[in-house]
Order: C-alpha cells, then sequence, then structure tokens
C-alpha cells in the first residue's frame, strides 16, 4: 500500500481527496501547511506527496526545494494560479507534474498511478527494455523516461507527466497519425472520461514548451479532423 502524503491549506481538498485516495487503496497522510510536512517526512518519507503551492509558514516550492535534498519521491503541485511561470518553474524544481486547481479527483488519481508505475520501474529496473521505458532519440528530441528527461537539440524541456505521455507516443512512430481516441488511451485510464478539448489543450501546451528552446519547432503536425503526428527533423 502506497503512503501518500496531501499537503494544502484547504481543508475541503484535504478531506475530499484523502477519502478518494483511501477508497482506491491508498495509505493518506494529511497537513495543512509545509513546515508540518517537513517535520513529519523528516522522520519518515511518503512514498509519494502531493502539495499545494500556496501554503502558510512555508510554500510548496520551498518545501520541494528541501524535499530533493533528501529524496527523489514522485512530487504532484496543486495550484489555482493561472500563470504557467509557477508550472515551469515547479517542473524544472524537481516537481513531477502539476494539476490546476479545480480539478478532477479521478484524474489526480490516474497521475499519482502514473507516477507511482514509473517510479516502482525505476527502483526494481524490471521496466528497462520495454519500448515505454527505453531511451529515445528522434533527431533533435531526446527522451529518457525512467528519469523524465526530454531534451531538444541539447536543450532541456520540462514537461509534466501528460506532455511527456502524448509526445513519446507521437515520436515513437515518426510519420504515423495518432488519433485523439488513441492519444486519450495513452495519457488517461480508459476509466476516465476525456473530451478531444483536453488533447488539444495538452498539445498546444506541449508545443509551446517545446517552442521556449525552439522558435522553428514545427515536429508536431495537425491533421483536421483526424488527429496528430510527429515529424523526425
Amino acid at each position: 500500500m502506497s503512503r501518500i502524503a496531501l499537503v494544502d491549506d484547504d481543508r475541503n481538498i484535504l478531506t475530499s481527496v484523502a477519502m478518494t485516495l483511501e477508497a482506491e487503496g491508498f495509505e493518506v497522510e494529511t497537513y495543512n501547511d509545509g513546515q508540518s510536512a517537513f517535520e513529519a517526512f523528516t522522520r519518515r518519507m511518503p512514498d509519494m506527496a502531493v502539495l499545494d503551492i500556496k501554503m502558510p509558514r512555508m510554500d510548496g516550492m520551498d518545501l520541494l526545494q528541501r524535499m530533493r535534498q533528501k529524496t527523489s519521491i514522485p512530487v504532484i503541485f496543486l495550484t489555482s494560479k493561472d500563470d504557467e511561470i509557477d508550472e515551469v518553474l515547479g517542473l524544472r524544481m524537481g516537481a513531477d507534474d502539476y494539476v490546476k486547481k479545480p480539478f478532477s479527483q479521478r484524474l489526480l488519481v490516474e497521475r499519482i498511478r502514473a507516477l507511482l508505475r514509473r517510479q516502482e520501474a525505476i527502483n526494481s529496473g524490471e521496466a528497462a527494455a520495454t519500448e515505454e521505458t527505453r531511451m529515445m532519440e528522434r533527431g533533435a528530441l531526446r527522451m529518457d523516461p525512467l528519469r523524465h528527461s526530454v531534451t531538444w537539440k541539447g536543450r532541456e524541456v520540462a514537461l509534466t507527466v501528460t506532455e511527456f505521455l502524448l509526445l513519446q507516443a507521437l515520436a515513437q512512430r515518426p510519420g504515423f497519425v495518432k488519433s485523439r481516441d488513441q492519444l486519450m488511451d495513452v495519457a488517461y485510464d480508459d476509466q476516465v472520461y476525456v473530451d478531444d478539448r483536453t488533447i488539444d489543450s495538452h498539445i498546444k501546451r506541449l508545443r509551446k514548451k517545446m517552442r521556449t528552446v525552439d522558435d522553428n519547432f514545427t515536429a508536431i503536425e495537425t491533421l483536421y479532423g483526424i488527429g496528430y503526428r510527429y515529424n523526425e527533423e
């Protein structure tokens, strides 16, 4: 049973998310500020942490920075801010994913499961030979799934887990079209409903991040009414 730490100053979120995770079979520890969470982590580290960014006493960024001095456990940030600066900064500091409030608890559960599966693969080393975990190079793109690392023309790009999975799915077979339904299956459990616009939004943000390191990035092509494909450059 994996232990998940929830750290948020909103008691309603703590209560509702904790109930959902416990119903899914997780052991849950809750904290309403970063300082109390950090003190608890020094005694016993959880298997994974879900952190709010804006909190009293110690915010999520400070907590993450201190955690990364001691552990590499998966971390998801929760935030109500629309500014992508926080997202990119958090990912560069060592967060693994980023979920904006208000959020679907089912989608949060799926992100948690995806990160725990990846962490288990890293710890066991058993998944190193599979297509999903093998180092991949496609032209200027280099992806390391076990380290969740992406570089384009040698420059690092900070992606969320969802963005990473979508890029990986497209780049595995350059020139082949992936429909939105196929990409939904890659990014989400089949019990989770998301519409086409959700995938389009992820692809838009993925392109935007790639263009922060290369203004001329055009490797992801839209085929209107059909889906997307990766064109190796």
